[in-house]
């Protein structure tokens, strides 16, 4: 740290590094540059034991610059690659401000917008203030029709299926009072911390303020298809919390949800269905052709999907043979559909937009499972879309 370091800060910067020895300290300058002097503020930089030494270079922009950076900087040495929700939550557990501010270490996040963010913190009594991309005067200069696509799917599925209202709850720019977290247990999981304060605090104010996202110029980005996945993860896991908590059932979102999960639980035990079936019949009960064998299988799937969703995940239980007939042709029809639309968005993707095969493959499946639950619950099951 350096010189001058206050007891207690005022503002506390959390900022998470790994392997940004190219941007960090530019960005430590440029926050020195825009912050006030009035306000005591600290920087922690959480390195994740960097390969490139990024922790090792701000411990020596501290030594070298002295007194002459105007603010306090910590180094947390983290021993292995955490995740970047980890690191925030060790450098807010190590900061003293009463307000605390999340960015990134990359330039995407302008140090610029940081007084604009404690302001309101103070002038307009919110709770959190998010630096926001879609509202208006917000913009994204650099990303790539594939960006933007993951960032909106994620950001779609964070407010339907979280009931968050905010415009951006994907940011990760954003400044909060620190008595917010109070009794609230933060748990990690993926790389959005602001989503997981969005849903787990209560009755506080919460205001949104325009900035342009600047893709990183230096560096590599940290988005691949793990991060996807820990983000999956970290949904459903909020999906959880929110459905034990009391009286959280009554929500519409959670009901949509809840089905929603149902229905894909349903669909996994179908591959199992499909595969057992195939095998069984092919090698080992009637030594079926495999096309047979395959086909039967794909049947069955169906077949134990469309009973199993009609029990558990519509609670319907009339099984009057008209209905049923009708429903299955349906659930059949609709299953088609699914498979069409995941085929042809993964042509799509990968040939027109040149995505990773697994990456196209997992926004398929997601997307054609999707629009099969939502034709079903319509059309088969004759449900309201949003209940």
């Amino acid at each position: 740290m350096n010189g001058a370091k206050q007891s207690k800060a005022q503002v506390s910067i959390i900022i998470p590094t790994y392997n940004e020895s190219e941007n960090i300290i530019q960005v430590l300058k440029s926050i020195g540059e825009h912050l006030p002097e009035d306000i005591a503020t600290e920087a922690l930089v959480v390195d994740d034991n960097s390969p490139d030494g990024t922790g090792k270079i701000v411990e020596d922009y501290i030594t070298d610059a002295h007194n002459e950076i105007g603010y306090t900087i910590e180094v947390i040495h983290r021993k292995t690659k955490s995740g970047l929700s980890s690191a925030i939550l060790d450098g807010i557990q190590h900061s003293t401000g009463e307000t605390v501010v999340i960015m990134d270490s990359d330039f995407s996040h302008p140090p610029k917008i940081i007084p604009q963010l404690v302001e309101e913190i103070k002038t307009s009594k919110c709770d959190i203030v998010i630096a926001s991309r879609f509202v208006p005067g917000g913009a994204i200069d650099g990303w790539s029709t594939k960006r933007k696509l993951i960032s909106k799917t994620a950001k779609e599925i964070a407010k339907a299926g979280l009931g968050v209202n905010e415009s951006d709850p994907m940011s990760g720019f954003f400044a909060f009072r620190r008595k917010i977290l109070e009794g609230i247990k933060l748990d990690a999981i993926g790389y959005k911390v602001l989503l997981e304060i969005l849903v787990k605090t209560k009755d506080i104010k919460i205001k949104e303020i325009p900035y342009t996202f600047t893709n990183r110029t230096l560096g590599s980005s940290k988005l691949d298809s793990s991060t996807m996945l820990d983000y999956v993860r970290a949904v459903w896991k909020l999906y959880r919390y929110g459905h034990n908590v009391k009286n959280v059932e009554t929500r519409t979102s959670i009901h949509f949800i809840s089905k929603a999960g149902r229905f894909y639980t349903v669909g996994a035990s179908g591959l199992l269905v499909n595969y057992l079936a195939s095998i069984l019949l092919a090698d080992t009960i009637m030594n079926f052709w495999y096309i047979h064998a395959t086909l039967i299988g794909i049947i069955l799937s169906m077949s134990s999907n469309f009973i199993l969703n009609k029990i558990w995940t519509f609670e319907d239980r009339n099984f009057e043979v008209k209905k049923t007939l009708t429903q299955y042709g349906k659930f059949i029809g609709f299953s088609s559909l699914g498979a069409l639309i995941q085929l042809g968005m993964v042509y799509i993707l990968v040939d027109s937009y040149e995505f990773v095969y697994s990456l196209a493959l997992i926004l398929a499946v997601i997307t054609a499972s999707f629009s099969n639950f939502i034709l079903n619950k319509k059309w088969t099951f004759k449900e309201k879309v949003w209940s």
